[in-house]
């Protein structure tokens, strides 16, 4: 098994601290930010950060279907960190100024991935899949900080 990467980057007009926020708000921006992928989204401890547990379905190809229970943390400042209690999945939401007005988040996942030939598929494909659907989040996300 090798080891999975994925990271999706993007530029929002809005200070960090408004984004990180929104970010962290399960309870609200983050539910509203998800695309169609994304199903049973549901807050079950907390809701705003350090301390949730948040559960959704992430539906990363038409057969691939994921049932995630992560647990948030706040590692450091600026830092959300959402690991997956079915899986190897960790995702690692970095939120850092860019400027006046300005911020920079980074979104990586990284996973244990199969062995043999579906690993290499997986490896070479599922990085790409899961960028396009980062990609949106974080579109929806500058929209609704931006305003």
């Amino acid at each position: 098994m090798a080891q999975v990467e994925s990271t999706t980057e993007r530029i929002v007009a809005a200070d960090a601290e408004t984004v990180f926020d929104a970010l962290a708000d399960y309870s609200g921006t983050r539910g509203r930010v998800l695309p169609e992928q994304y199903s049973e989204y549901e807050v079950r401890e907390g809701g705003d950060g350090e301390g949730t547990l948040v559960h959704w379905k992430l539906q990363a190809t038409s057969k691939r279907v994921r049932d995630c229970l992560l647990e948030v943390t706040e590692p450091s400042d600026g830092e959300l960190v959402e690991k997956d209690r079915n899986s190897s999945m960790v995702t690692t939401w970095r939120v850092t100024p860019a400027g006046e007005g300005r911020s920079r988040v980074v979104v990586t996942t990284t996973w244990q991935g199969a062995g043999g030939i579906g690993g290499f598929f997986e490896k070479t494909f599922a990085p790409k899949g899961l960028a396009r659907i980062h990609d949106v989040v974080l579109a929806r996300l500058a929209a609704e900080v931006e305003k």
